[in-house]
C-alpha cells in the first residue's frame, strides 16, 4: 500500500481533488491530514491542480513506510511502493 500525507489546508486541497480522479486511489482524512493511498503508484500532475510552485513543493507532510516519493518537479508528484 502506498500512502501519501498531505495536511488539510485550503491550499492544499486542489491536490487531494486530483489524486482522487484516479479510480485506483482514495483520499480520506485522517486528523489533520489528506491520506492519499492507492495499492499503486499514486501521481498528481502539478498543472491540473493549480498549484502555484511554493504551496506544490510545500505540501507533502509525509509518507507511509513502504512508501517512496521518486518523483517531486514541477511537472508531478510521484509516490511508489518502497
Amino acid at each position: 500500500m502506498t500512502v501519501l500525507y498531505v495536511l488539510h489546508v485550503p491550499e492544499n486541497t486542489p491536490l487531494a481533488k486530483v489524486a482522487a480522479q484516479d479510480p485506483a486511489v482514495t483520499v480520506d482524512r485522517i486528523g489533520p491530514y489528506f491520506a492519499i493511498a492507492a495499492d499503486g503508484p499514486i501521481v498528481i500532475d502539478r498543472r491540473a491542480t493549480g498549484c502555484r510552485h511554493a504551496v506544490w513543493y510545500s505540501s507533502v507532510a509525509g509518507v507511509e513506510r513502504g512508501s517512496r516519493i521518486t518523483q517531486h518537479d514541477k511537472d508531478a508528484l510521484r509516490v511508489e511502493p518502497a
